[in-house]
């Protein structure tokens, strides 16, 4: 059902409740002075109710499942927070949620230094990109970030085969295009799971070791979809 949908109706309910229960109790006062103190009161409250963003509602205004394995617990039709990392919010509306994030700081070569000069050109193999992989575990996650600073999912792939001097674009399909899919069950530790709008690392095990969402960090982690593939590059 449609996210803002569910969310009219779940006002639209409290509404009713609320206004039945305002004529209940200026019906209950006596004298026109009351009942004018208690129409302001009433209406001040109302107003101050509609003015609650989407993120204060209770994790019963809206629950559902998502594609990717997580819960969303609340949402206005444009943002919603999930219950394990956060969906790509606003500067201002991540900073109401705690959700500032102190990028790290990173002086090294990029992705563009890395490939003019590979610092491991001459070992290519899954293994060594996988152990290179797993050297950025906790670092977090950053919307078109490629590099120790932050990456997004892509940017992340491209910074770890760009030491080995592979050029890939930074984009998921991009990426995807540049391998040759091969089987789940041929895949090792280095390959790249594909899935619409994401990719990363495969770590084995039906694993995935990726840079999520805003508020995540690249980890390791289950594989939530049955809804991908395997690509290997440079084959």
């Amino acid at each position: 059902m449609n996210i803002a949908l569910k969310i009219l109706r779940t006002f639209a309910a409290g509404t009713r409740r609320t206004l039945r229960q305002a004529a209940r109790i200026l019906t209950s006062l006596r004298s026109d002075g009351a009942r004018r103190v208690g129409i302001m009161t009433i209406a001040t409250s109302l107003i101050g109710a509609f003015a609650l963003p989407a993120f204060g509602m209770t994790q019963n205004a809206i629950d559902y499942s998502r594609n990717d394995g997580q819960s969303v617990v609340a949402a206005n039709g444009n943002h919603e927070v999930v219950k394990d990392n956060f969906a790509a919010l606003s500067a201002a509306q991540a900073a109401r949620q705690g959700l500032t994030v102190i990028y790290p700081k990173y002086t090294g070569p990029s992705v563009s230094e890395l490939l003019k000069n590979p610092p491991y050109a001459s070992g290519y193999d899954l293994a060594a990109v996988f152990a290179v992989a797993k050297k950025y575990q906790g670092v977090p996650y950053r919307y078109g970030g490629s590099s120790p600073a932050g990456f997004d999912c892509s940017g992340y792939i491209q910074f770890v085969y760009a030491q080995f001097g592979v050029a890939l674009p930074h984009s998921v399909s991009g990426q995807g295009a540049a391998g040759k899919p091969i089987s789940i069950k041929d895949a090792q530790p280095g390959d790249i799971v594909m899935m619409p709008g994401h990719n990363g690392f495969y770590a084995g095990n039906g694993m995935i070791l990726d840079a999520p969402r805003a508020g995540g960090s690249v980890s390791i982690r289950p594989i939530w979809t049955t809804n991908y593939y395997i690509i290997r590059l440079g084959i």
